[in-house]
């Protein structure tokens, strides 16, 4: 009996450590943007069904980006305590295990996003994946600006979807791209912020490694969620949604515009933290609003 539950744990275990590989809280984010893309972008009724299909693609894309990201930086990510638990760094599976992993569920959501929703959009998955890997990864020990790199393809799902309803990329595709574009500055900022001796150690250079005052960095923050206050409001202004996400986009996004002012004011790790969380709240709000209050097309 004992042999038969040390083999139940260690199969759980592994099945968490390979669970652990895709990242679910970044899958999340990318379940939901894609789904109000989708949503967003539909004509009449919304085809459930394919709706789900499409989000199911995308995420396996995503899940196995984050994966080969586990496998290129294992070896940075023994150096930061933040991530010195994964499951590479820590043993718990093995490099050729997380690169095949990825491969095959990288490979799997290309092709099932082409057969549900078309080429163009299995082309942005493909290129989310591949500009993530091969661009904002390296980047990040060479250069600060890496952030702004990364930012391009996690602002890409929401396209994603509104290509599979629509079949072409419309303005309220890209919309939605400078939505998720500037809300990652202030959301990454402040975990970089927070960890940012972490970062040193790995050899990473995110802006609060070099900007040790923090004066470059809240001043990117700030800026960056002036600017999604106004970009924010442009669905309503362009007829995709009503008054009342208008209403309701100006008051969280500058709610936001407050949490970084308060939190630039005094720049501890706590208030980078409550920043943070602050972003996490933003997002799912701001499209919740946009979602309820869809103008029909």
């Amino acid at each position: 009996m004992s042999t038969v539950r040390t083999t139940e744990i260690t199969l759980a275990s592994r099945a968490n450590a390979y669970v652990a590989l895709t990242k679910p809280d970044v899958s999340f984010l990318v379940l939901m943007t894609t789904a109000a893309g989708y949503y967003m972008g539909a004509r009449g009724a919304v085809d459930w069904l394919h709706l789900i299909q499409t989000v199911f693609a995308t995420l396996l894309i995503a899940a196995g980006t984050a994966t080969l990201n586990h496998y290129i930086e294992r070896d940075s990510d023994r150096f930061m305590r933040r991530t010195a638990a994964r499951p590479l760094p820590s043993g718990q599976l093995q490099p050729r295990e997380a690169l095949w992993f990825g491969v095959i569920l990288s490979v799997a959501g290309a092709l099932d996003l082409y057969f549900t929703a078309g080429i163009l959009a299995s082309v942005l998955g493909i290129l989310t994946s591949l500009s993530y890997l091969l661009a904002y990864t390296p980047l990040k020990k060479r250069t600060v600006w890496a952030t702004a790199v990364g930012a391009f393809p996690g602002a890409i799902p929401p396209m994603i979807g509104w290509v599979a309803a629509t079949g072409a990329l419309g303005r309220g595709a890209w919309l939605l791209f400078a939505i998720l574009f500037l809300w990652q500055f202030p959301h990454f900022y402040a975990i970089a912020w927070m960890y940012r001796e972490d970062y040193a150690r790995a050899g990473i250079l995110m802006l609060p490694v070099v900007d040790r005052e923090g004066t470059r960095t809240f001043r990117q923050i700030i800026l960056t969620a002036i600017a999604l206050v106004g970009v924010s409001l442009l669905p309503a202004v362009m007829g995709l949604a009503g008054v009342r996400y208008f209403f309701g986009a100006l008051v969280v996004s500058t709610a936001l515009v407050q949490v970084c002012l308060w939190a630039s004011n005094s720049r501890t790790n706590a208030r980078a933290k409550w920043l943070m969380h602050a972003t996490v709240l933003h997002i799912p709000v701001l499209l919740g609003l946009m979602v309820f209050d869809k103008i029909p097309r």
